[in-house]
């Protein structure tokens, strides 16, 4: 027989795993530049800053972001579908 507590252990230790990666991922940082473009991006997806020729580029940095996250929303809804 299967124990339904086993199973909500199993999921609440699975998503406290998530989440500590999370903030692991967030603390991580990763610098391309790459043909007088430079783009700083922390490892949970997030634009902290766009540079085009040694200039700022906060609106490019703005949209990159809002667009990511759009990406993650829909990667999110998928998988609440897979688990209906």
């Amino acid at each position: 027989m299967i124990n339904p507590f086993k199973a909500l252990g199993d999921l609440r230790n699975f998503q406290q795993k998530a989440q500590a990666m999370q903030q692991q991922l967030a603390q991580e940082e990763v610098t391309v530049e790459k043909n007088g473009i430079k783009i700083v991006m922390s490892g949970d997806q997030k634009v902290k800053s766009i540079e085009i020729d040694g200039v700022m580029e906060n609106r490019i940095a703005e949209a990159f972001a809002e667009a990511v996250k759009k990406t993650q929303e829909i990667a999110a809804q998928k998988l609440m579908q897979m688990q209906e």
